[in-house]
């Protein structure tokens, strides 16, 4: 997978800006652009300038000037990538990039490939895998909780983590193996009552890291949040008044919402992934029908479930559909809110409240509001965030957020239990063995200690150009 070629691309966002930043990386970058950069300074050429500088000077293209420009210059291997590496900082004019790359690429360099330049950095060991793809989390952030779990993974966190449990199992087949050199002397170098405790204590660290991924998760894409209900309860209005833009078609006809619409805000620094169904309700409607079982789907999958109770409907109505709910979800992921809450009192609304959680046999949390008025969103907001159980996270915290990560922990949670299970059980130490290496292989699977091609091009092709 990795050439020598040199490498090019502008790292700055698509279209017009102030200036833009076109990143170079190879063994041949400085002589690449020195062919096409003028220093304003005659007596400093790029080819002797030193690592860590700043260079002022033009690009030409021939006798034609192109744009004054800034150069970074980096030296190998003290670079992002390992490689003599420059930045070229331009004007942010689509010309003058599109110029500047045509004249790089005449030079003798090519254009980068999605993601190449963190690749180049993973190959030359400027870091690991799962750092390598933290750099895309990082990129993607959008709250407080998504960056510091990205940062913490790019320095290496989750890394040393895993590095310190793979010493140990590394030290745990060595001792295995060394066994089988004397197998007729019959002789045990491992205490296999030490092994076990720390087979044991390995196996808490795995478990903890995989079933942090729920939390991670959660973090990543957004703690999704359905909105259910009856047709007309609101439950459009309530997405509009969260995300405060007309996302859903609002309207007194009964059945609008026919499919499910999707969208994220971040509250207090937590991600939520809301999904408006469609409105549950008795017809003949083959479309609408449709649009009801996606509703029953996306509230099955949902960490929080909104039921949205229009004030004025009839109790009885209410319970049978609550019945309903409770019948394909855990009631501590329910949220009843009562919308519409501006047509009666806080007296009937109580009454009405306990009426239904009385029948349902749940001591299920409520809230009154009004999405059209926008009476009580603040609350519900409030309410959000703590049926999250989104923990704070420190810069320190190892949380996985990657499924790949994840199922090469499943994975290697699977191994390390077969290999307790032949310690307890007295297997041969061969076979033991083969388990432990195992459990080796699926870690290094996520540093990249062990990383097939086709996983590392899978994984860079999702980078953006010039990173």
């Amino acid at each position: 997978m990795y050439t020598t070629d040199t490498i090019c691309a502008v790292s700055t966002a698509p279209g017009v800006g102030g200036v833009a930043v076109i990143r170079v990386s190879g063994k041949d970058t400085i002589d690449i652009v020195a062919r096409i950069f003028r220093p304003f300074n005659p007596n400093k050429s790029l080819l002797t300038q030193k690592a860590y500088t700043l260079s002022y000077g033009t690009i030409h293209k021939g006798d034609e000037q192109i744009d004054d420009v800034l150069i970074s210059l980096f030296r190998a291997p003290h670079s992002f990538t390992g490689e003599n590496t420059i930045e070229i900082t331009c004007h942010g004019s689509v010309y003058i990039q599109q110029q500047i790359m045509q004249l790089l690429i005449e030079n003798g360099s090519r254009t980068a490939h999605p993601g190449e330049f963190t690749q180049r950095a993973f190959l030359n060991g400027k870091m690991d895998l799962s750092q390598a793809e933290a750099v895309a989390d990082l990129i993607a952030s959008t709250s407080a909780a998504t960056h510091r779990l990205a940062l913490s993974q790019m320095r290496g966190g989750f890394s040393k983590e895993l590095g310190k449990l793979r010493l140990e199992l590394l030290n745990f087949v060595s001792l295995m193996e060394l066994e089988l050199d004397f197998s007729e002397e019959e002789v045990e170098f491992a205490d296999r009552s030490a092994l076990l405790t720390l087979a044991d204590d390995i196996k808490t660290i795995i478990r903890r890291l995989a079933d942090s991924f729920s939390v991670g998760n959660a973090v990543k894409n957004g703690v999704p949040v359905a909105i259910i209900g009856e047709t007309n309860a609101g439950k459009s209005t309530l997405l509009n008044a969260l995300l405060n833009e007309e996302k859903a078609i609002v309207s007194d006809i009964h059945g609008t919402t026919r499919d499910v619409i999707e969208d994220t805000i971040t509250l207090q620094g937590v991600s939520f992934r809301f999904i408006d169904t469609a409105g549950i309700r008795e017809t003949e409607d083959t479309i609408e029908s449709i649009g009801i079982q996606r509703s029953f789907s996306k509230m099955e999958q949902a960490s929080i479930v909104l039921w949205m109770i229009d004030s004025s409907s009839e109790t009885d109505a209410l319970i049978a559909l609550g019945e309903n709910i409770l019948n394909r979800i855990d009631p501590n992921r329910l949220i009843l809110v009562f919308n519409k809450a501006d047509l009666l009192s806080a007296d009937e609304l109580r009454e009405k409240a306990e009426a239904l959680t009385d029948a349902l046999g749940n001591n299920l949390p409520y809230l009154a509001i009004s999405a059209k008025n926008g009476l009580h969103i603040a609350q519900l907001e409030q309410k959000l965030v703590e049926a999250s159980h989104i923990p704070e996270i420190g810069q320190n915290d190892v949380i996985v957020t990657n499924m790949r990560h994840y199922e090469a922990l499943v994975n290697a949670l699977q191994a390390i239990n077969r290999v307790i299970d032949g310690l307890t059980n007295g297997i041969s130490g061969d076979f033991v063995s083969q388990d432990i290496r195992e459990c080796m292989f699926y870690l290094g699977e996520i540093t990249g200690d062990i990383s097939p091609d086709d996983v590392l091009g899978n994984i860079f092709k999702n980078f953006c150009i010039g990173k």
